[in-house]
């Protein structure tokens, strides 16, 4: 199973290496004809314009190719088509540097700076020459400027739920004029309402509901859909005056048509007085809304357009066109840059705030149930507002993109969709934004685009005039019909002939519809063989044209793609050795270098000794490198013996002092004696052995001061370190032991002893038995006399008892 993953990852591996490759080098797979598509490939390809660039084989898109890899291959750097991007700022007005000041004399002075005066955005214009894949980038800087002037509108509801907001904002205008003088000098407000579609279901078209939608004795004006008001104005009493004229109205559902009056408020820019200023649009509701598609209920279809349709500063057309949609909202909004503050009860904040995450520079505030609060919540709103910048820019040419990085306060940087805004800015705080245009390929022609970047929220914007290359410079010395292209059938440009359709061919000298016939074909095999083109290649026109490799630094070429510069021998993974190139699969060295794979050095510095001789005297020099003549020798230039006498007692003091510490050079040990890599092991059979290392082993055996013997190998290595093994542990002599010796006597003396009494009582012993067993044997064989003796009188006494049965009594 490890075995599969092994072969799969080597599989992956030169399949993502070859993919890789293949997809790096953009140049290659262009397969560009012509030196505009070849620098449209990507900023690192350059086309070479020499004329005796290619080799035979080589088809004209390897003209096409990395810088690096064309002056390799031989093109100078003078005949190499690599036009660069720049860029060009055509308006660098400095941004404005002013305060609101108190006193007269600055406030005169202040007052001479008009709105379209002040600059917070620079530079404002640039011209930008793009080159397909290299990026252009430029830095924009953003400066919040004091006292700029404000306009103001403020778009109520005037369903007849608002009733009691209304009594509060009739003494909005002057109050809010009051407030706003301590953030401008230049303010102006302005009044809209709206209601709802003036038709069914949501509102009820009965002749009497139309003059009165209320109910009961209340007083409540016609419905309709939006109303200006009051023009955008600087007299706080005229819009005190004007909104407390206003009547409230009704309708029958719930959702109110706000976006119909929104989008009125966005496109009638001349009815409602906007000027290049900052634009907030209080929209101010205690109900939802409807957006598009609602519309069908009351039965309208159309889309709304987009455009102004007020009459009498009414908005006619609500019966005519449906709501808008959330998008189209947020792009009129975008393009009017007026910013948005939702001021709306509790009870719908969930709703709004979600509206506010699809429309940019918005905010949201919480309304009180009659509106009290209304001055507070658009000085917060404002604020929160004006204390952010958010970049947008317009519309991208095909294969156009640009990227933004924030630098902010506080040294915070940001990149992404976070680059194209910062936060937190107060007043004359300055920030700066890096934007970086990049275009791939060459849109449209070639033709100049403008595209265009602001502020959300603000009129002011940097213009961008974009300019394309697609064609190289020496595309303008073109000879159209030239002879050099096979009779005028095709213009020679940078180098090479761009064929006329039909033609193909290096020298455009072939009719597309003849390029594979057999007597072509014929040319193009070598040596009369059936390979076309040694299956290298295609015959176009009877030449061979060589197939590209996955790795854009592999190539066939010769006259029948027989050649390649990749199947030369190898050395150390490299081809050549990495010291030369391969030429029709032979390697061609560099100086100093020879050999079939280029890995032989010609350089004897490598070989000569301390002593300035070669290899000390005792070896050759092959290839850079000693080849010793006596194998006992060892090192880069046979400096080393490690098996001749006298090693052993020239390292034994050293190898004392690290191994345990003692020896005559335990106090220098650590300066004398560094100069060996110490291994310790546990035992002799643990030391290297001669057979088994590659290199000469010697085995060495050493007596200490006390008698003790230590064990231990040196050797140098094959990468010439030295190395020595010891044997941890020392050998040494043990004294006699007195216990055992006396104790073993003693016991030898007593077992001694015993044993003799007891070889004493054993042949005792057998001694009596031997006699016993003669006595016993002698008595047996004993014949004793029968006669009685003379002289024996036997003590017994015999008689016989006459009364009993005259038998002898003994007595």
């Amino acid at each position: 199973m490890d075995l599969k993953l092994l072969l799969v990852s080597i599989l992956f591996g030169v399949f993502s290496f070859s993919n890789s490759q293949k997809e790096g080098n953009e140049c290659i797979n262009a397969n560009a004809k012509y030196c505009g598509e070849c620098i449209q490939a990507g900023a690192k390809c350059g086309w070479c314009k020499d004329p005796e660039f290619l080799k035979q084989g080589e088809t004209v898109s390897t003209r096409c190719d990395e810088l690096q890899s064309l002056i390799k291959r031989g093109c100078d750097d003078d005949m190499i088509e690599n036009p660069r991007g720049d860029q060009k700022i055509l308006k660098n007005k400095a941004v404005t540097n002013r305060g609101r000041g108190e006193g007269k004399q600055k406030s005169e002075a202040r007052l001479k700076l008009k709105p379209e005066e002040i600059t917070q955005i620079q530079p404002q214009k640039l011209s930008l020459i793009l080159r397909s894949g290299e990026p252009q980038s430029f830095d924009l800087k953003f400066k919040r400027a004091e006292d700029y002037p404000i306009d103001l509108y403020y778009l109520m509801d005037l369903s007849y739920s608002m009733k009691d907001d209304l009594e509060n904002v009739k003494n909005l205008g002057t109050s809010l004029m009051l407030e706003m003088s301590k953030i401008t000098s230049d303010f102006r407000i302005g009044f809209g309402s709206f209601v709802e579609k003036t038709v069914m279901p949501y509102i009820s078209t009965t002749p009497a509901k139309l003059l009165n939608p209320c109910t009961g004795d209340q007083n409540c004006t016609s419905p309709f859909s939006y109303k200006n008001v009051l023009k955008l104005t600087s007299d706080g009493k005229k819009f005190n005056t004007l909104v407390g004229k206003q009547h409230i109205s009704g309708n029958l559902d719930s959702p109110e048509g706000g976006f119909d009056a929104i989008m009125q408020v966005a496109v009638c820019g001349d009815h409602i007085g906007w000027r290049n200023v900052t634009r907030l649009l209080v929209f101010s509701t205690d109900a939802g809304f409807h957006f598009a598609g609602d519309g069908k209920l009351g039965g309208i279809v159309l889309p709304n357009d987009g455009k102004c349709h007020l009459e009498n500063n009414i908005y006619t057309m609500s019966h005519y066109y449906d709501y808008p949609s959330i998008a189209h909202l947020v792009q009129k909004l975008s393009d009017n840059n007026i910013q948005t503050i939702f001021a709306v009860t509790e009870e719908f904040q969930p709703v709004y705030k979600e509206l506010k995450n699809l429309i940019p520079k918005s905010a949201v505030g919480t309304l009180s149930a009659n509106s009290s609060n209304v001055i507070n919540l658009i000085i917060d709103a404002y604020n929160s507002l004006s204390s952010e910048v958010i970049l947008e820019n317009s519309k991208l040419p095909e294969g156009v993109t640009i990227a933004y990085t924030s630098h902010c306060k506080n040294g915070v940087v940001s990149e992404g969709e976070s680059g194209r805004k910062c936060s937190n800015i107060s007043i004359g705080d300055q920030v700066m934004f890096s934007i970086t245009v990049t275009s791939k390929g060459c849109p449209k022609q070639g033709k100049p685009e403008t595209i265009k970047i602001k502020p959300l929220g603000f009129t002011e914007e940097v213009e961008i005039t974009l300019n394309f290359i697609c064609e190289c410079e020496c595309n303008q010395d073109g000879i159209e019909n030239s002879e050099l292209c096979h009779f005028g059938n095709g213009t020679y440009e940078c180098g090479a002939c761009k064929c006329n359709e039909g033609r193909v061919g290096r020298q455009c000298e072939c009719s597309s519809n003849d390029v594979a016939t057999e007597d072509m074909d014929r040319t193009c095999r070598k040596d009369n063989g059936t390979d076309i083109c040694s299956n290298n290649g295609d015959c176009v026109c009877g030449t061979c044209e060589c197939k590209k490799r996955d790795n854009p630094e592999e190539r066939y070429s010769g006259q029948y793609c027989e050649c390649d510069n990749f199947n030369c021998d190898r050395s150390g993974n490299k081809l050549c050795g990495g010291h030369g190139r391969c030429e029709c699969r032979v390697c061609v060295c560099d100086p100093m270098w020879t050999g079939s794979a280029c890995d032989c050095s010609l350089d004897n510095s490598t070989c000569m000794a301390s002593n300035q001789q070669l290899c000390n005297g005792r070896g050759t020099c092959e290839c850079g490198t000693c080849k010793c003549t006596d194998p006992k020798f060892q090192g880069p230039t046979c400096e080393t013996c490690p098996t001749c006498p006298g090693v052993c007692t020239e390292h034994k003091e050293c190898i004392q002092c690290r191994a345990f510490g003692t020896g005559e050079k335990k106090e220098t040990c650590e300066r004398d004696c560094s100069y060996f890599n110490l291994i310790k092991v546990k035992d002799r059979d643990k030391l290297p052995q001669p057979n088994d290392a590659t290199y000469p082993v010697m085995h060495c055996k050493e007596r200490d001061a006390n008698d003790c013997w230590f064990y231990y190998t040196y050797a140098v290595n094959n990468n010439t370190q030295k190395e020595v093994h010891v044997v941890d542990i020392l050998d040494c002599p043990a004294g006699p032991d007195i216990i055992p010796i006396v104790a073993g006597v003693v016991a030898g003396i007593v077992l001694i002893g015993l044993a003799l009494l007891l070889i004493w009582k054993l042949l005792m012993i057998i001694h009596d038995r031997r006699e016993f067993a003669k006595f016993e044997k002698e008595k047996m064989n004993a014949k004793w006399d029968t006669q009685d003796n003379p002289i024996y009188k036997s003590p017994i006494n015999q008689f016989q008892n006459p009364s009993y049965g005259r038998k002898a009594a003994v007595l």
